[in-house]
């Protein structure tokens, strides 16, 4: 069983999959690495090859042919090490430094994807003769996951028990009706048990990751300026905020538009690349946060343990789209970022008003129910348009279905959310390539005149 922390990972923008995932198989490479070494190359196939630059693929790689993680690299020193690595081809690799050339060691693929997933990277190290030292495909599976080729298929067969062990929706209501348990304990006692400590640490791990969230909402609502990329876009959410707190001085507007501007301003900050949260994804990332942020902020009930439910029960809803469906973008679609994201918060924010585990489930369900389908289409490969407005609507829908749910008992739905999770696969899987994550169709497709032209070599294959 995986871990919500797993789930909940920190990281820097502007995407889980083609950022950070990139950033870490490029570190787990080069770890391997020792004084032979005096070229690496890179083979970049499929949707990270198409979004690649958009996504900040290609800068996600080379610093972490460096060594670097997304969960601790210092941001302020990126440019210059960027810049070095471009402008005087020196690589800092392992304490020596190699010569490497973008244009020459960046080879992108946009026309082939690898067996196992659209996100494929082939590494292969050299020695100065030409001699090849060592070569590994890694797959880049969503929510900042990597898997080597030869572990795409794997189970571990040393898994850590845990007092409730569930592989669906169905065995989690189960293990919570038997011993009358909301989701947020039984997630609470099994994320105990993983990591081998007490309740009260897992909490104290959780609370952190709330205040990543909470962090990032601040300085989102008080960054200002354009986004990077070349499209234009500008900041949004500060002002928006500003004129809602006029309007809702003079009692015009509803506090339920606030949860759109609170997810804006994460995605906002995650498309600056900033530090975000994946939540369970860095292009879905400001939804759980904005529902969080505002539950905590308007809701009267609202207490420190619930705030910490309110993430053990989204980390619950998505573990289970991770173990039994997909969270890239690439393999199926936004449905799978954006949707169960939307999903995740549903569930949790029924919980934390009072909901039964049988609501939280039906706030779940629906929330996914409606997100069937939904393409992932950024335009020019940046998580911009439609990225940041789509995270804002899920957002506000992720609340009324919360409270929706607990208006009936749950008992009556027509559809659960296992099914629903199995539905998303399938859809997933009968979607087109052009509509998961490439910028070829849609919206990019539609606004790619405005599109930021990749800067490096593309390999004709």
């Amino acid at each position: 069983m995986i871990s919500i922390f797993d789930i909940f990972k920190i990281g820097i923008g502007p995407s889980s999959s083609h950022t950070v995932g990139p950033m870490k198989a490029a570190a787990a490479f080069a770890a391997g690495l020792d004084a032979q070494t005096a070229r690496i190359a890179i083979d970049i196939y499929g949707s990270l090859a198409l979004t690649g630059y958009g996504h900040g693929t290609f800068d996600a790689l080379m610093l972490g042919l460096e060594g670097s993680l997304p969960h601790d690299i210092p941001l302020a020193g990126i440019p210059e090490r960027l810049g070095r690595i471009r402008t005087q081809h020196i690589l800092r690799l392992n304490g020596q430094e190699i010569r490497f050339i973008p244009d020459r060691d960046l080879n992108i693929r946009g026309n082939q994807v690898l067996p196992k997933h659209p996100n494929g990277l082939r590494f292969t190290a050299y020695a100065s003769d030409g001699t090849v030292l060592k070569e590994q495909v890694y797959y880049s599976v969503g929510g900042g996951f990597v898997v080597t080729e030869e572990d795409f298929e794997w189970q571990s067969e040393t898994e850590k028990a845990v007092p409730y062990p569930y592989n669906s929706c169905a065995g989690l209501l189960a293990r919570c009706r038997l011993n009358r348990l909301d989701i947020s304990e039984v997630v609470l006692a099994n994320e105990a048990a993983l990591a081998g400590c007490g309740e009260a640490e897992i909490r104290r791990r959780v609370a952190g990751v709330a205040e990543i969230m909470e962090e990032c909402i601040k300085r989102g609502l008080n960054a200002g300026g354009e986004l990077p990329g070349g499209l234009n876009v500008r900041r949004r959410a500060p002002q928006l905020a500003a004129k809602l707190k006029v309007l809702r001085e003079t009692e015009i507007v509803n506090t339920r538009l606030w949860p759109m501007v609170y997810a804006m301003a994460v995605n906002e900050e995650n498309a600056a690349g900033g530090r975000v949260v994946t939540a369970p994804t860095n292009g879905a990332a400001g939804i759980i946060p904005a529902v969080l942020h505002y539950f905590r902020k308007f809701n009267p009930h609202a207490t420190q343990e619930r705030v910490e439910n309110f993430l053990l029960t989204a980390g619950a809803i998505g573990i289970l789209y991770k173990t039994n469906a997909s969270i890239s973008g690439a393999d199926v679609g936004c449905q799978g970022e954006v949707g169960v994201a939307c999903s995740m918060a549903a569930g949790a924010y029924a919980e934390v008003i009072g909901g039964t585990p049988k609501q939280v489930e039906n706030a779940a369900e629906m929330a996914m129910e409606h997100h069937l389908g939904l393409t992932c289409d950024p335009v020019g490969g940046l998580v911009q348009i439609p990225c940041i407005e789509r995270n804002g609507i899920a957002a506000e829908k992720a609340l009324k279905l919360g409270t929706l749910a607990l208006l009936e008992d749950g008992t009556d739905k027509k559809v659960s959310l296992d099914e629903v999770i199995r539905t998303m696969l399938q859809t997933g899987r009968d979607m087109k390539a052009t509509y998961k994550e490439t910028s070829l169709a849609g919206l990019a497709a539609t606004l790619r005149k405005k599109a930021v032209p990749v800067s490096v070599r593309v390999v004709e294959c």
